[in-house]
């Protein structure tokens, strides 16, 4: 066989050529119309032929056809550069076609490939192997079942069984094509690239070994220690740590149980961080039920057991039983507290709560909804009923208000400072009969199951009283403050994705209270 990267071959059909015979002999009868050659005690037979010498211990060489067979330590050489040896050559010097097999050995200053069997298109400049091979060159190990070499290009088509390995990683794949010179390799088809600390799953794309940088297109998967990162299209440069991806991106963080989503993301290794913009959602599993916060923006940064997140711009909560807006949020891993930023409000069946800042506590060791403060111009408003298109509302108002959840629900309140309270009694046919309106600096309420006012213990001694629906006016029916926000309301999941900033902030509700009508 004869390897080499030829700038331009004759078209005219070259003889072969007999360099030295050594022993000749003859033998019709076994091989008509050929000559034996055998090495003698001084050197090997050796051919010429457009270029390349071959060396062998015999041959049967047959002039007419062009064509020999070579036994025994064949050597190929072509220029100063390229060598093979194997234990049987064929060669047809009309086709340029050579046939090895035996201990096939490749060498050029930069590879080395070995198999069994390998065949070689002088015309095309390509070798074929279809029986297993292994190429080692200065950074990577491949094996693989079947495979070409492209001589001009330095390329091999590998197919089957792919397999590429070096210090630091492990290829696995059934179809790539891997250049000797840079060390890149382009996937095709369900592939594997397995690092110390990280795997990387792909159906297409582009791995350089050499600088570890790596681009994937199709059904792409970053997993990393405790976080996987899926994506359309992925960036990864291993050495600085840091990857991107793009359109319907999906971070896993499999320790905390927290899954981000968006349409771009940035993740830096080194510093346990991530960046995502453009349909950014990050979704936590809550009392087996999930979480879901939207904004322009979402970072997550920390080490596990101590992660910070924040979500900035046009922020919106949805969960099937609590609901949420605001401008900002920032949660502490460590501390177990979320907070809301500017004019937050939270929605909990007929619930409205507000305040200058919201606060939700997590138990640290269940993992669950605890508490919830309202700091500063705290209000709880709850929808009562609407009769001809008229709505009245439930109030309670303070500086501060505590809450507590039990089971996953907002059970127990405690309002600090300033509390005020206004409540429609009515009775069990669901009739108007006084409105009570109180005033104290201490108040305990609960919600029954379905969120409703269950009791009021007023701590300190109130002032105020109940009055018949006639004599309150209708301005004094309100809270100074209150407002209601329902047209804000994400109702499904989708409607976290509803750009406020369309929306004027603080909306009458005339038209949603007919719709509850």
């Amino acid at each position: 066989m004869l390897i080499a990267s030829f700038a331009s071959f004759s078209q005219t059909k070259q003889k072969i050529l007999i360099i030295y015979g050594g022993i000749t002999d003859f033998d019709d009868e076994k091989y008509p119309g050929a000559t034996i050659l055998t090495r003698d005690a001084t050197r090997m037979v050796t051919f010429e032929h457009d270029g390349a010498i071959l060396t062998c211990k015999r041959a049967i060489f047959y002039k007419k056809r062009n064509f020999f067979k070579a036994f025994g330590s064949v050597l190929i050489k072509q220029g100063d550069t390229i060598t093979q040896t194997s234990d049987y050559v064929d060669y047809d010097g009309n086709t340029k076609k050579a046939l090895s097999w035996g201990n096939v050995v490749v060498r050029d200053p930069k590879m080395t490939l070995t198999t069994d069997t390998l065949q070689f298109d002088r015309v095309n400049q390509q070798l074929y192997y279809q029986h297993h091979a292994t190429i080692k060159d200065e950074t990577n190990t491949l094996k693989s079942k079947v495979g070409t070499y492209y001589l001009t290009n330095k390329k091999f088509t590998a197919t089957t069984k792919v397999e590429i390995t070096n210090p630091d990683n492990i290829i696995l794949s059934n179809y790539l094509d891997y250049y000797t010179n840079s060390g890149e390799a382009y996937l095709y088809g369900p592939s594997d690239i397995i690092g110390k600390d990280n795997k990387v799953y792909t159906e297409k794309g582009y791995y350089n070994t050499k600088t570890e940088i790596s681009h994937f297109i199709k059904k792409s998967k970053l997993f990393l220690k405790n976080r996987t990162i899926k994506g359309d299209s992925l960036y990864y440069n291993k050495r600085k740590g840091f990857a991107s991806a793009t359109n319907n991106i999906k971070l896993i963080d499999t320790l905390e149980n927290f899954v981000a989503k968006g349409n771009y993301a940035e993740y830096f290794e080194k510093k346990d961080s991530v960046f995502i913009v453009d349909r950014a959602v990050a979704i936590s599993l809550v009392e087996k039920d999930s979480l879901y916060i939207h904004g322009d923006t979402l970072l997550v940064t920390g080490k596990p057991e101590q992660r910070m997140m924040r979500i900035y711009h046009d922020v919106k909560i949805f969960k099937n039983d609590l609901q949420g807006k605001c401008d900002s949020i920032y949660s502490n891993q460590t501390t177990g507290v979320t907070k809301m930023y500017r004019n937050p409000v939270i929605w909990s069946k007929k619930n409205q709560i507000t305040g200058d800042s919201i606060q939700l506590i997590n138990n640290k060791e269940t993992d669950k909804l605890d508490s919830i403060k309202i700091l500063n111009n705290a209000l709880i408003v709850q929808l009562d009923t609407v009769i001809n298109g008229v709505a009245t509302y439930n109030q309670i108002k303070g500086r501060n208000m505590f809450g507590k959840f039990v089971n996953g629900k907002i059970k127990h309140f405690l309002v600090k400072g300033n509390a005020q309270v206004i409540y429609y009694n009515r009775n069990e046919k669901g009739v108007l009969e006084t409105i009570t309106k109180q005033a104290c600096s201490l108040i305990e309420f609960t919600l029954d199951d379905n969120n409703n006012i269950e009791t009021v213990k007023y701590i300190k001694k109130p002032e105020g009283t109940s009055y018949p629906p006639r004599d309150v006016p209708e301005n004094e029916r309100k809270l100074k403050g209150f407002i209601w926000r329902e047209d804000e309301r994400p109702k499904t999941l989708e409607d976290i994705f509803i750009d406020s900033k369309k929306i004027p902030l603080h909306k009458k509700s005339e038209i949603q209270v007919k719709k509850q009508s």
